[in-house]
């Protein structure tokens, strides 16, 4: 069977720019969609083109600004629905906010640019096809900053009301305002009749269900006592007392920050526990708490 896996395009400051297969499909449609558009079919896939490099500087703003405040961030994958810069920033409000704010950024600063690029057009075809780019950027930019999650502006005020309430509410109350979001844009895809609008709303919809189901799993954890001698060594939360670990060797629930570490039933040793604030894992030991590992080493 022929791999159909995304192809890997070039790898640019430590990050694998990736491209769905499904692209090329994206790239015959809006070929044929615009065959009237230019003189020259060569210019409707240059403007293709000019879309995926649009989508591809905006992630790559996600993924650098990522890093820059302590996360990881090593992929995008462009894909016919835009692009995905794969990013784990740190569990910090502000970082997700520079994190998420960075990608529209990046719009705004072509933005001038584009304007400016139609008066160096030499043809009529040049000056349609540097006016389509600057409608693209555009539009992007607009339809990005949509308050709807998990779109970036939904995203972003997601990381405005972490501040004031908590990372579970915040996540809660955005993803019960982009459900509704969604569904005007569902709405809006029918009265038009807009297949693309209507995929990416469907998108919306099962990313707003599963934050609302993540967000109450996340108010449930926050009611529950903790571990005060461990944390995470990356994000400093300590454990819930709680069985929500499974073992790696029966699959039974219990918790690996109680009993030295070792499962109920089967007895075998925990090596290491995710945290359920960031999702990172890490080797027991590195679990303790700061001040408990300056006692032990006092």
């Amino acid at each position: 069977m022929a791999n159909r896996g995304p192809i890997h395009l070039a790898r640019i400051a430590g990050i694998d720019l990736m491209l769905h297969w499904t692209w090329f499909l994206v790239l015959i449609y809006e070929v044929e969609s615009r065959a009237g558009a230019y003189s020259w079919l060569g210019w409707n896939v240059l403007e293709v083109l000019a879309l995926f490099a649009i989508v591809t500087l905006h992630e790559f703003g996600h993924a650098l600004a990522c890093r820059r405040v302590g996360g990881f961030a090593n992929r995008i994958l462009l894909w016919p629905f835009g692009g995905i810069a794969f990013v784990d920033a740190p569990p910090r409000p502000g970082a997700t906010l520079w994190t998420i704010a960075a990608g529209p950024l990046v719009n705004v600063a072509l933005v001038p640019l584009l304007w400016l690029a139609p008066s160096l057009a030499a043809t009529a075809n040049a000056l349609t096809f540097l006016r389509s780019v600057e409608a693209i950027n555009l539009g992007l930019l607009v339809f990005n900053l949509i308050p709807v999650y998990p779109l970036d502006g939904g995203q972003i005020l997601y990381a405005l009301l972490w501040f004031p309430l908590g990372r579970a509410r915040s996540l809660m109350t955005t993803t019960v305002l982009g459900l509704g979001g969604a569904a005007l844009l569902l709405l809006e895809a029918l009265r038009r009749q807009d297949l693309w609008l209507g995929s990416i709303t469907a998108l919306i919809l099962l990313y707003c269900w599963n934050g609302l189901q993540r967000a109450r799993v996340m108010l449930r954890q926050a009611k529950l006592a903790r571990h005060g001698e461990f944390a995470c060594p990356r994000c400093q939360a300590a454990p819930p007392v709680a069985e929500l670990w499974n073992c790696r060797n029966c699959q039974k629930s219990f918790d690996p920050f109680a009993r030295d570490g070792t499962c109920p039933l089967c007895a075998q040793p925990a090596q290491g526990a995710h945290c359920l604030e960031c999702g990172h894992a890490h080797p027991l030991p590195a679990w303790a708490a700061p001040a408990a590992s300056a006692a032990a080493t006092g």
